[in-house]
């Protein structure tokens, strides 16, 4: 059993992940801004958290074996939140991660493909760059886990796929849910094989 430290536990990717931890025996820590909104299960903290407060978060993360970051790029700064969880002293940094830095051809991102949506492409650049940043992070036991192009809700099958670089899809397009990619990170932490690389899952 783990002791975890999932900020941005009530998202739509951070709720999955706390209830897959929670139902795997892991002690959790959930963090959110209005940690009302975290969900009552067991083994699960919730605590009010700012990811804009670099001191306040290290205390938070502090004492943790890990540390995940499930929080918007837009609404972060990579920065702050790299320097909070080294201000922890916690080794073990995962990231809920996007689809646009994937790879199409061996030298195309999804990001960069006409049919990319416009209203999706900040967020996605931004993830970008949180990716090439944590590439030359040598001083943390980081992974990066993007989902496939389609994230959304739905069953909890665990039935998919890894990858690593390229964007995963089947004859019905790139997908993944809610409830499986939890799967995969929590697999991650339990059985770690990304060390500093970023991988993807997808059906």
């Amino acid at each position: 059993m783990a002791k975890i430290a999932l900020i941005g536990a009530s998202g739509q990717a951070g709720s999955r992940i706390l209830k897959e931890l929670s139902d795997r025996g892991h002690s959790v820590t959930g963090i959110a801004r209005n940690p009302d909104k975290i969900a009552a299960l067991p083994g699960v903290t919730a605590r009010q958290g700012d990811i804009f407060d670099k001191d306040g978060l290290a205390d938070l993360l502090r004492g943790h074996d890990v540390v995940i970051s499930s929080v918007h790029f837009l609404a972060s700064d990579a920065d702050l939140l790299l320097a909070a969880v080294r201000a922890s002293g916690v080794k073990r940094y995962l990231v809920v991660g996007g689809a646009g830095s994937l790879l199409v051809a061996a030298d195309t991102r999804l990001i960069d493909t006409p049919e990319f949506p416009a209203i999706y492409k900040d967020e996605a650049q931004k993830g970008a760059d949180y990716l090439d940043l944590l590439r030359d992070v040598e001083d943390l036991d980081w992974t990066f886990l993007s989902p496939s192009a389609l994230f959304t809700a739905g069953e909890r099958t665990g039935q998919f796929r890894l990858g690593t670089d390229f964007l995963l899809a089947n004859d019905n397009g790139s997908s993944i849910s809610f409830e499986d990619y939890a799967i995969a990170m929590a697999d991650e932490i339990e059985s770690p094989s990304h060390i500093r690389r970023r991988f993807t899952v997808g059906y």
